[in-house]
């Protein structure tokens, strides 16, 4: 997008251009006397120029899709890197021990409000890198494991407000 302008100002001739773009928006002003003075009339006169630069405002970034979270009343297991090893997986709830297979794993359960904690454990069998996560109503806690026979594990805690935390 261009725009151009002209003003007079004290025998000066001011000419503006502005130039915007998604993220810059440039500005050129240019100053040049209209009339010589008589003192400068010896001298060479050139003409002033100033350039005004400003960075746009930058775009609010878009949030995390619902596909990153648990959808309402559901509880998300992710266990994800690498175990060349192998590793041991378990997720569940209290009243649940439920065992995982294989990289990446993502589990789904329903949330049971007598539940006190969710969580989910990987433990490497020799060697490796892997995170792991459990999330619940858009709360997400996660843990990582490198090495040997390292344990990840990530637990969401039943609060006092029917919530986990």
């Amino acid at each position: 997008m261009l725009h151009r302008t002209r003003a007079l100002f004290h025998a000066h001739q001011e000419d503006t251009v502005t130039t915007q773009s998604p993220y810059l928006q440039t500005t050129h002003i240019f100053s040049t006397p209209l009339v010589t003075p008589a003192w400068a009339r010896k001298r060479v006169l050139l003409p002033i120029a100033v350039t005004v630069t400003k960075t746009a405002p930058t775009k609010a970034q878009p949030k995390a899709d619902a596909a990153d979270g648990a959808p309402s009343g559901k509880a998300v297991f992710k266990v994800w890197g690498s175990a060349p090893s192998g590793l041991d997986i378990t997720y569940g709830s209290d009243g649940t021990n439920l065992a995982g297979k294989g990289l990446p794993m993502e589990k789904t359960l329903t949330v049971d409000e007598d539940a006190l904690y969710y969580q989910v454990t990987a433990q490497l069998l020799g060697g490796g890198d892997v995170k792991c996560s459990v999330t619940i109503d858009g709360e997400t806690k996660s843990g990582r494991a490198q090495g040997g026979y390292n344990i990840c594990s990530a637990q969401l805690n039943s609060d006092f407000s029917g919530g986990f935390s």
